[in-house]
């Protein structure tokens, strides 16, 4: 492995990250206060070529990789978890399951507007009564003609209020288990039967919505189905495959943005005549938090090298999001306790991302998912 990223991957990453800094980092804060969805940043992402940057150029994206795409989630992470988030899950749920596997006309007709950044994607996998079990889902689509009609809840969708196409797992089978599982694409704004029910406050990443949504008698037709009846539970482990890829990197630019926000701290407070960042406590403690990113970051681009090498990354990607995601957690806790009084404020930016790191430990299968899914790699 080339631990030297390619000239054209440091190019992109610089770009973002002058970008955020310039544009998302001085409002950062204000969107997360307001729970204000940042239109127009995924605008000016749309501008830079970035909202399809693992997406072949053929419908619309950028033909980069998904060591690429991991160096933008993380820049933007580094400033805000919320657009970050939004990001990672329209690029990596929403948009790649139609390139991996749509026909041309759902490519031409779905996948391109998402690439090119026309209105971001949202995937609709979890339940009220399916969380970790995700394949225990009520929510049916049952043919009737031409169409197929859903019926069902679908919970905690990233994206959901602001999307122009929501990827909706349904099942077509109930005798099947999860061969009884399939994918549809859904247009919020023309499918009648679709409603967004709730939209939730959270406890962090209040900039990105997370919703409830409804499909009653929702009626699509039949050319809307990705794949093949039955494909949807193979689709679905693909997809998190890479996914959690992006997870992890979203979790080690939040690590990175808090340790950075410790470290200036420190090497500028004062206690007892000099910096605290001189006092063996302080210092063993940024070090750590450095060791934690840099120990993130190596196993995120370790599954993303993977994975662009056609290599099978279910234990690499389940790894990574399982390590950097808790590195996110610690790291920004120390930050907070760097800080000390400061840290605990509002006016910090610390506090913002340890409650955004929290969720990385959730979201997309839990810690306790991870375990699992490392522990059959391993074959235990």
């Amino acid at each position: 492995m080339d631990f030297d990223l390619p000239d054209e991957h440091r190019m992109i990453r610089d770009t973002v990250r002058e970008f955020a800094e310039a544009e998302i980092e001085p409002i950062a804060w204000d969107i997360e206060e307001e729970h204000r969805f940042p239109a127009k940043v995924f605008a000016e992402l749309a501008d830079l070529d970035m909202m399809g940057v693992p997406v072949s150029e053929e419908y619309g994206g950028l033909g980069g990789d998904q060591l690429m795409y991991a160096l933008v989630a993380e820049e933007l992470g580094r400033v805000s978890g919320s657009i970050g988030l939004s990001y990672a899950a329209h690029v990596s749920l929403a948009s790649k399951p139609i390139e991996l596997f749509g026909t041309d006309e759902q490519k031409e007709r779905w996948l391109r507007p998402l690439a090119e950044g026309e209105y971001l994607g949202a995937w609709a996998l979890t339940e009220p009564d399916s969380g970790s079990d995700a394949s225990d889902m009520d929510t049916t689509a049952e043919k009737e003609g031409d169409e197929y009609v859903l019926n069902g809840t679908k919970q905690f969708i990233t994206n959901a209020s602001v999307a122009g196409s929501v990827l909706v797992k349904a099942v077509t089978d109930p005798d099947a288990g999860y061969g009884g599982i399939s994918t549809f694409i859904v247009d919020p704004d023309a499918d009648d039967g679709f409603e967004v029910t709730t939209e939730w406050d959270k406890m962090g990443l209040n900039a990105s919505p997370t919703c409830e949504i409804r499909f009653d008698d929702c009626r699509v037709p039949e050319d809307r189905l990705l794949g093949e009846e039955g494909d949807g539970w193979e689709q679905t482990k693909k997809t998190l495959d890479g996914g959690r890829i992006s997870i992890a990197a979203l979790s080690t630019g939040l690590a990175q943005g808090a340790y950075d926000a410790a470290k200036g701290y420190a090497v500028e407070r004062e206690q007892f005549g000099q910096p605290i960042s001189e006092f063996d406590a302080i210092r063993n403690k940024l070090v750590s938090m450095h060791r934690k990113t840099e120990r993130a970051r190596l196993l995120t681009h370790k599954a993303a090298t993977r994975y662009d090498n056609g290599e099978s990354v279910t234990k690499e990607s389940a790894l990574a999001k399982l390590d950097a995601s808790e590195a996110a957690r610690e790291v920004a806790e120390d930050a907070v306790q760097t800080l000390g009084g400061y840290g605990y404020t509002t006016d910090f930016a610390p506090q913002r991302f340890f409650r955004d790191a929290k969720l990385m430990e959730i979201g997309e299968g839990t810690s306790e998912i991870q375990h699992l899914v490392i522990g059959r790699e391993l074959g235990l």
